[in-house]
């Protein structure tokens, strides 16, 4: 997943990103209202955790301002308002999700992975593409009913290919879910993923769409 982090407590926000980037997660963290919205308005994300009490812009500010915009993005409210009121008014605004401080860091993946099923419209617990299975709620690949070994990154662009099998993935779309914003990124970086992924799921084939992308298909390997 290519996650949006918009929370400004230092340790917190260094635990969350810690656990999330072990689950294979590329987290750009905005530290503030103004920066959170600024991301969320620009870039790509599967999900957006969002923190209330922000400052320059408050949460419920910026989560109205993406949703006036037309923005889709999931979004979980982190906070420790815990008042009925409170969770009323990040409902209103549009959140999909809303979890109290202070909460396990597992519970916030766990409903991260729902919310991101749900978006993509993959209600079943599985996604199989060939030999190749993946259950997105439990972040787990497996080839043949045998766990896939996979790096951090070989599993982002997996997944992004999996959840749009047999449709063509534009590499900059790549390459924007795969890396964090201040990453740097050697062009052919994703080249190099792309080919060690076709010998770990054989005969799954991933097809170059020459100008536009990356397909992944269920077919023979020609």
């Amino acid at each position: 997943m290519k996650l949006l982090l918009v929370e400004d407590d230092a340790a917190l926000a260094a635990e969350i990103l810690r656990v999330l980037r072990a689950e294979n997660c590329a987290v750009d963290h905005a530290r503030d209202g103004e920066d959170g919205a600024h991301l969320g308005d620009t870039e790509t994300y599967d999900a957006a955790v969002l923190d209330l009490g922000l400052p320059k812009r408050d949460g419920i500010a910026v989560l109205q301002g993406w949703r006036a915009a037309g923005r889709t993005l999931p979004v979980l409210i982190l906070t420790a308002r815990d008042a009925w009121s409170d969770k009323v008014a990040g409902f209103k605004a549009g959140a999909d999700d809303y979890l109290v401080k202070p909460f396990r860091v597992e519970e916030l993946v766990i409903r991260l992975r729902a919310l991101v099923r749900r978006a993509a419209a993959h209600g079943a617990t599985t996604v199989t593409c060939g030999p190749v299975s993946f259950d997105p709620g439990l972040g787990a690949f497996t080839r043949d009913g045998l766990p896939l070994k996979l790096t951090a990154l070989e599993w982002r662009v997996l997944s992004c290919l999996i959840l749009r099998r047999d449709g063509v993935v534009p590499r900059g779309e790549l390459l924007e879910r795969v890396y964090e914003g201040d990453a740097e990124v050697d062009s052919n970086s994703v080249e190099v993923i792309i080919t060690r992924l076709r010998r770990k799921i054989a005969p799954a084939r991933i097809e170059t769409v020459r100008g536009h992308g990356y397909r992944l298909t269920a077919g023979e390997a020609s």
